[in-house]
C-alpha cells in the first residue's frame, strides 16, 4: 500500500471525524445536549482483506467513540457508532449476481442490507428514546460479524 492510500482513507475516515466533532462539539456541551452518531463499518470490527487503512480507520472511530462517550457524556451528550455490513448502494452496485451470491454466503440474513436499515437506527440513536445508550458501536450486518 502507498503511503498516500493509507493517509488519504485515514484522513478522510478518521480525522475528519475529529474535525467534525471539534467544531460541533462545543455548542453540545453549552446546551448540554447532543447525540453524535458516527458511522464505522463492519470492517472496522472484523477486517476485512485489502483494506488494511479502511479497517484501521474505522477501527479507530471506534476508539474515538467509547473515549468521547466518556468524556462528554456528563453534559447529555450521547455518542455512538453504527457498523453497517454490506448495504445495497453505489458501493455494492457494481457487484454482479454471482458476487452478490457468494458475498451473502456468509451473512446469516442471506441479503445484503438496505440504507433504510442504517437509517432507522441513526434516527433512534437520534431520537430521544435512546437516552441511555452512550459508548456503543452498533452493527447492523444481517448477522455477519458477531462477537
Amino acid at each position: 500500500m502507498k503511503d498516500e492510500d493509507w493517509d488519504n482513507v485515514i484522513a478522510t475516515n478518521l480525522t475528519g471525524t475529529f474535525n467534525l466533532t471539534k467544531a460541533l462539539i462545543k455548542g453540545m456541551i453549552k446546551n448540554r445536549y447532543g447525540r453524535i452518531i458516527n458511522i464505522s463499518s463492519v470492517s472496522g470490527l472484523m477486517g476485512n482483506p485489502g483494506q488494511v487503512n479502511y479497517s484501521s480507520a474505522k477501527a479507530g472511530l471506534s476508539g474515538f467513540t467509547k473515549s468521547l462517550a466518556k468524556e462528554v457524556g456528563s453534559r447529555g451528550i450521547t455518542v455512538n457508532s453504527i457498523a453497517p455490513g454490506f448495504i445495497e448502494t453505489d458501493m455494492t452496485s457494481y457487484l454482479d449476481e454471482n458476487a452478490k451470491e457468494k458475498l451473502t454466503q456468509d451473512i446469516p440474513l442471506k441479503r445484503l442490507g438496505s440504507v433504510n436499515d442504517i437509517a432507522e437506527l441513526a434516527i433512534f440513536l437520534a431520537s430521544d428514546e435512546s437516552s441511555y445508550i452512550t459508548g456503543q458501536t452498533i452493527s447492523v450486518d444481517g448477522g455477519l460479524f458477531m462477537y
